[in-house]
């Protein structure tokens, strides 16, 4: 099931809406009489009454609104919290990121790394990621499987951790590489404003195997950069799970940033960072493509 955030017009109301079998059309929540208004509440409301009655109208009826007739917002607009996001989870992205810092890899990587993305507003498929040439000149871009918790989930053994599991997404973890490098962490350099691509549209893990094993890859003006599958992650979203519910609680609607492959910007010689006018599409197998341009 495809789930999506939009509105009618530009100064209308956030709706949530299924897309039809055909992909082609939107059935609103509205339609339906149900008064869920946002996807944090949607995600409250889910269960199987109501995924059974959903799946039976995708089922049944095709959509009212042609997809093409909407305006597309972020799956999650306004997250409620920080995007929870794990650093260096593919070994080649740990190898090519090492390479650019001028350190030494050692080829494995003990502990997972975890830091937050502040995101006020996330940049839906089709919007314009500031430039921010004021402060960085080495604008990145990581293509990311985003993993929505579906309930509150505080010391979950592993092998129970997918009944936390809400969907999937596609995140674009926009990052200024010498942002990082100059305040030594990479809290500022990942929070940029605008910097939060998401799309889209969410995907229910039923349409996924446990774990979900999906190919994902990015491209820069229809130049491939990045090729991988999400089965090459380092830690897993079973182990990632277990491990922060270990001492904080993962509240229904929080998002886990579940890392980037090789193929970045700053993994090339020269470097290929991002530049006004660039087009930067993330693909994931089963969720979508996720489509943006850098903004003056």
């Amino acid at each position: 099931m495809k789930i999506i955030t939009f509105r009618t017009t530009k100064n209308s109301p956030y709706q949530i809406g299924l897309v039809d079998l055909s992909g082609e059309r939107v059935i609103s929540l509205k339609s339906l009489g149900l008064g869920i208004k946002s996807m944090q509440e949607f995600i409250m409301c889910w269960g199987a009454e109501l995924e059974h009655r959903l799946q039976n109208t995708l089922n049944s009826r095709s959509g009212e609104i042609a997809l093409k007739d909407i305006i597309l917002a972020a799956p999650i607009p306004c997250p409620a919290q920080e995007i929870i996001c794990l650093g260096i989870n593919y070994l080649d992205h740990a190898q090519e990121s090492a390479k650019f810092k001028k350190e030494v890899f050692e080829g494995k990587t003990k502990e997972a790394v975890y830091f937050g993305k502040r995101v006020n507003e996330a940049t839906p498929d089709g919007g314009i990621i500031p430039s921010h040439k004021d402060i960085t000149e080495k604008l990145d871009y990581e293509v990311e499987l985003g993993v929505i918790i579906g309930k509150d989930a505080w010391k979950v053994k592993r092998e129970n951790a997918f009944e936390c599991v809400f969907g999937y997404t596609i995140i674009n973890d926009i990052s200024a590489r010498d942002v990082q490098m100059k305040h030594k962490q990479w809290y500022f350099g990942k929070s940029l404003e605008g910097c939060t691509p998401m799309g889209p549209c969410i995907v229910t893990k039923d349409e996924f195997s446990i774990p979900p094993i999906m190919k994902i890859s990015s491209y820069v003006n229809n130049e491939l950069r990045q090729k991988s599958s999400t089965d090459l992650l380092i830690f897993g979203i079973d182990y990632v799970i277990e491990e922060l519910s270990k001492g904080m609680v993962l509240k229904a609607g929080s998002i886990i940033s579940m890392g980037t492959p090789s193929g970045v910007g700053m993994g090339f010689e020269p470097p290929k960072f991002l530049k006004s006018g660039d087009i930067i599409e993330c693909h994931i197998e089963g969720i979508g493509s996720l489509k943006n341009t850098i903004g003056n």
